[in-house]
Order: C-alpha cells, then sequence, then structure tokens
C-alpha cells in the first residue's frame, strides 16, 4: 500500500473530504493518536459508503479488513483532509483507499476492505449497478 506513489498524491483520489480534529485526538506529544487517525478513516468511508455505494435504496457490507500506515505526525488543531478512492474490486469484496494530508503532507494511508452481504444467506457477489458505482471512483493514476 504505501510503497504506491499514487497513495501520496491528493490528485489521485476522485473525492476527498475535509474533517476537523479534536483536542482529545492528541497523544501525550500533542499529536495525533492512532485512534483518532482510525476515527478520521471509518468516517470517511462511512460517508463514502452511505453515498456512493447504495443501491437500490440499500446495501450490506462488513468490514472484513482495515489496514493503516502512519507516515507522519498529525497535529491539532489543523483540519485532516482524506482522499478517497476505490482500488480493488473484486467479485463480492471491494477496497477502499484513502490517505490523510495535513498541510499538503501524507501523514496515513489506510486500506478497508468491504465484503458485500445479504442478511439472509452472507456474502454475496456485487451488483451489476453498484459494480458500476465503484468503478467510477477508482483509484487515478
Amino acid at each position: 500500500m504505501k510503497d504506491d506513489a499514487r497513495r501520496r498524491d491528493p490528485a489521485s483520489y476522485p473525492a476527498s473530504q475535509t474533517l476537523e480534529t479534536r483536542f482529545g485526538d492528541m497523544d501525550v506529544n500533542g499529536h495525533l493518536n492512532n485512534v483518532a487517525f482510525a476515527r478520521l478513516f471509518e468516517e470517511t468511508r462511512v460517508r463514502f459508503n452511505r453515498g456512493a455505494t447504495t443501491v437500490a435504496g440499500k446495501s450490506s457490507f462488513v468490514v472484513a479488513h482495515v489496514a493503516i500506515d502512519y507516515l507522519a505526525e498529525g497535529n491539532y488543531p489543523a483540519p485532516v483532509t482524506i482522499g478517497h478512492a476505490i482500488a480493488r474490486i473484486g467479485s463480492s469484496s471491494f477496497t477502499v483507499a484513502m490517505a490523510a494530508f495535513q498541510d499538503g503532507t501524507c501523514i496515513a494511508l489506510c486500506d478497508s476492505v468491504l465484503v458485500h452481504r445479504d442478511p439472509a444467506t452472507g456474502p454475496a457477489p456485487l451488483p451489476p449497478a453498484l459494480r458500476e458505482r465503484l468503478e467510477a471512483h477508482r483509484l487515478r493514476g
């Protein structure tokens, strides 16, 4: 994940959100702690899912995997901009690639694997309409 140079470039992400940091996000050294990064990435992923992945009124997903690479210190009270894109589309899952930027510097990367599911039967193939929406949000470059 962190070896792909596109991941550190804000232009690689078709969408982004700017989120405010909180005083409680700091560690004893005055930097954003690892839980704060996880919260910022989660908030971005949830907002993306509520908009881009809803097909026919609703879609159901479970988070199967989350990986975060911390690249630099984040600071309070500066806002963090999270770029987000689709890095991979499988038969029943997809990977959301995200990067956190603060003052123009990439400070963390996150990959989240989401599995599409049918509430009655478990993992299910991605519907064609969802696959089309995900393709529109692919990582650029």
